[in-house]
């Protein structure tokens, strides 16, 4: 017989979404419980493994660098970059509160929190042809987002007078309960057990992540017109699964939109020590790396070049013959750009060793190169191009039993490039070049990229390839929800008693960002998602 249990709210997902949603509830004097998939040391979810990047809009940080922003820039930059069709009416109703309230609603709030900022805003997703980030708007939590979660989690449990707060970790929702045609809970299987716990509850607040950490969910959703290659890693959390999302779509009437949005990136490898099947690391590519096909010869005719527009990188190796792509660089290159997106490989940040983190900056991150080296059979190092070139056809043959790469292919490619410096700097002629020297006149950018130099360049080896993969991260789409989070039905009206929060509900309105994110926009997405829901419930009692 199953165990039951009685709470004022009932969350699911013990994400950043989930945990904020608790905790301003905790805060209002509400009791609460917390059902989550994972262990108890991994409650957090996939936030806790992020970088801690957020697009935020109007900051002290970005006044003292004398970046003009203002709510009314950025959502023009929203809603042109994402391409918001306008009848898309609850997304463009988020973009527009998110904007408006980034700065009280997540910086102040986070700051109040005891949270720090590193002190330079970041310009990322500039848009291929400037029709992104118009200004840099990328703050970064110092101690990343691993230190955020903590944060956080350490709020919640502190606002738990009085035993209000019960978290289930290694639980899964797998029913909605109504009763009299309302929603009144839901149950719960412990997954290592099989037994179950009714929840008897008049609130659901779902947090359960996105869709796509399920391939079969990421292959279902993909839009027919878009390219798509016949192999991806895995970057988000397996337990995002869309299991949830239809549960709630056939039973109670809920809107699915936008499924077959994704952000996902055009650079990942395997996980040297993977947590679960598939799982991939998302690299952040080098700008000044030449992004090569599988035969060695550099993409083109424009050159993909990171930090500019991730949907349209994304669109662009997934077009290509095979399901992988190369970046080629010599040492010089990767000490100074190479970099792994999240926590775990970002040390410095994550461990806020200031000292050591700007003595990297101004020198190298020889650190991970090397790291990645000894522990990734896809980081090949060779002081040749030949023997690089032998090394790349060794990998293919063990992976998919071709060998593409022939080693005059792979010289002329080099040659090509290194041709544009034959004659001086005022002879160049190479859009890659023009992007990276757009990307360094903005100085925190100018410290992790490279000026443009020949790769075969005296004293810059030994040459690195990188064996690379499009990897699935976050979905863009969800359950679509109004500004008080609300769950909507088929007819535009709230589902009594349902709320969803977070990526569960597309970052807001079940799809906030359109077809693309200005980046960023994930983490304080799930926390303005989620204290509207709690102000609601608040305010509804």
């Amino acid at each position: 017989m199953a165990s039951s249990l009685r709470t004022d709210v009932l969350v699911v997902g013990g994400g950043l979404a989930g945990i904020v949603t608790a905790l301003e509830c905790l805060r209002a004097g509400q009791h609460v419980t917390v059902v989550d998939r994972d262990t108890p040391e991994r409650l957090g979810g996939l936030a806790l493994w992020a970088f801690g990047g957020m697009a935020l809009v109007g900051t002290p940080l970005q006044a003292r660098m004398k970046i003009p922003d203002t709510p009314e820039r950025a959502l023009q930059d929203w809603l042109r970059f994402g391409e918001l069709a306008a009848d898309d009416t609850w997304p463009r109703r988020w973009a527009e509160y998110y904007v408006q309230h980034s700065r009280t609603e997540v910086y102040d709030w986070l700051v109040s929190h005891g949270l720090k900022f590193m002190p330079a805003v970041n310009w990322v997703e500039r848009g291929r042809f400037g029709n992104g980030n118009s200004v840099p708007r990328y703050h970064i939590v110092w101690g990343t987002s691993r230190e955020l979660m903590r944060c956080m989690i350490a709020a919640m449990q502190g606002a738990n007078r009085g035993g209000r707060l019960q978290v289930l970790s290694g639980h899964r929702v797998t029913a909605l309960n109504r009763t009299a045609g309302a929603l009144s809970g839901a149950v719960a299987r412990n997954e290592a057990t099989g037994a179950e716990v009714r929840i008897d509850a008049p609130v659901v607040v779902l947090a359960m992540g996105g869709i796509n950490g399920s391939h079969a969910q990421t292959v279902a959703n993909w839009p027919a017109h878009r390219p798509r290659p016949s192999a991806m890693l895995n970057g988000a959390h397996p337990f995002a699964d869309g299991a949830l999302h239809h549960l709630v779509k056939d039973e109670l009437g809920g809107q699915i939109t936008h499924a077959g949005e994704m952000w996902n990136y055009a650079a990942g490898i395997p996980h040297p020590q993977p947590h679960f099947d598939g799982h991939g690391l998302s690299l952040i590519p080098c700008k000044s790396a030449l992004w090569l096909d599988h035969t060695g010869r550099r993409i083109g005719p424009e050159p993909l070049v990171t930090g500019f527009d991730t949907h349209e990188l994304c669109q662009r190796v997934a077009a290509q013959d095979q399901p992988y792509t190369w970046q080629l660089m010599n040492w010089r290159i990767a000490s100074k750009e190479f970099a792994i997106s999240g926590a775990e490989h970002n040390p410095r940040v994550r461990d806020k060793q200031f000292v050591r983190f700007v003595y990297e900056m101004l020198t190298s991150n020889d650190r991970l190169v090397r790291q990645m080296q000894h522990e990734s059979p896809h980081f090949l190092v060779d002081d040749t191009l030949e023997g690089l070139t032998r090394q790349m056809n060794a990998l293919t043959q063990h992976l998919y039993g071709t060998q593409d790469v022939h080693p005059a292919v792979l010289q002329a490619t080099a040659d090509a490039f290194d041709a544009n410096f034959a004659h001086g700097s005022k002879l160049h002629n190479d859009d890659q070049i023009r992007r990276i020297l757009h990307a360094r006149q903005w100085g925190p950018d100018k410290l992790r990229t490279c000026a443009p130099a020949p790769l075969q360049m005296k004293g810059a080896g030994p040459y690195i390839a990188i064996h690379m993969q499009l990897i699935t991260r976050k979905s863009l789409g969800g359950l679509q929800t109004d500004l008080q989070s609300r769950v909507l039905d088929r007819t535009g009206q709230p589902v009594s008693g349902l709320y969803c929060v977070g990526e569960a509900a597309g970052f807001g309105g079940g799809g906030a960002s359109g077809k693309r994110s200005l980046e960023g926009t994930f983490l304080p997405g799930c926390i303005l998602t989620a204290r509207a829901a709690a102000r609601d419930l608040g305010t509804a009692r």
